[in-house]
């Protein structure tokens, strides 16, 4: 194989202040915060986030690295493979956040891994549906064949409970910039049919560690990495989320043990995510009420 374009001298660039405040010590706040999340509509019990991006950027590792957090231990829920190739993801499959001592309120639904080719991995319409509720948990999902609504699979006519409220994308940031055109247009074409529905779009920019030498070395500057923004800065251009619904963190990959940095930009993404989505909760749930 051709051997690797050069890196930008900017993965060496340290910026003086960090370019996006965060404080690193709102751990314990953050958490106990969503712990005692309550879903703003009184008919909610849960909030559904459904997770989509391509093939080995991270999605049932980020799933895990939410549930590491609240459980306070490495889980294992969202199995993960570490091969390269095709999507280890089949079905759509919801895995409840759960606490030390109780389910929290929120629903992470992981789903095929988006390809470059036309019939492989997920399929745009597939995920359109999925986000509306028309995809049943544990249902298997056909490269070749999107899911229709003359199938028994089909749900024609899904409650609040079966929609998720929110589209989080995972992207690698070692790879963002290699993303094919077919794979953008992928995404592009989800972004565009659910915008009409004005469902909140998150980025979750993994691997960030991997990316940068300073954040490598210390997670605490990853905002201060000039390399990790132009790599956001890449992604909303390619995708177009704004930056400030993007968020760079690492997953647990190979540890064994918590950080409480990589838990807590962990946890200000995911209460960014609930938040967007108990937003559009909401407003549905209204509209809803006025049709009866």
């Amino acid at each position: 194989p051709p051997p690797p374009p050069p890196l930008s001298l900017s993965i060496y660039i340290e910026l003086k202040t960090p370019w996006r405040k965060f404080d690193w010590g709102q751990k314990e706040v953050l958490k106990k915060r969503l712990e005692e999340f309550s879903v703003s509509h009184p008919d909610g019990q849960i909030i559904k986030i459904l997770v989509a991006g391509q093939i080995g950027a991270g999605k049932s590792s980020f799933i895990n690295s939410v549930n590491n957090v609240f459980r306070g231990r490495i889980t294992s829920e969202a199995i993960v493979d570490q091969s390269r190739g095709k999507s280890f993801t089949k079905s759509l499959k919801s895995h409840r956040v759960r606490g030390a001592d109780c389910d929290l309120p929120f629903v992470l639904t992981d789903i095929m891994g988006l390809e470059p080719k036309v019939l492989e991995g997920s399929q745009p319409e597939d995920i359109i549906s999925a986000i509306f509720g028309h995809v049943k948990d544990e249902y298997k999902f056909k490269e070749e064949e999107p899911l229709s609504h003359k199938s028994e699979d089909y749900i024609s006519d899904p409650l609040l409970s079966d929609q998720a409220f929110c589209l989080v994308y995972i992207v690698d940031a070692n790879t963002i910039q290699f993303a094919s055109d077919r794979l953008v247009d992928k995404l592009r074409i989800i972004r565009i049919r659910i915008s009409d529905k004005r469902i909140p779009q998150v980025i979750i920019m993994t691997k960030v560690d991997e990316t940068c030498p300073l954040v490598k070395d210390d997670l605490k500057k990853v905002y201060n990495s000039k390399r990790i923004k132009e790599k956001m800065h890449l992604c909303s251009e390619m995708i177009g989320v704004p930056m400030n619904c993007i968020f760079p963190v690492k997953n647990y990959h190979d540890e064994i043990e918590l950080d409480n940095d990589v838990d807590v930009l962990i946890l200000k993404a995911f209460e960014q995510i609930v938040n967007f989505a108990d937003d559009r909760l909401r407003v549905a749930a209204s509209n809803s009420e006025c049709r009866q």
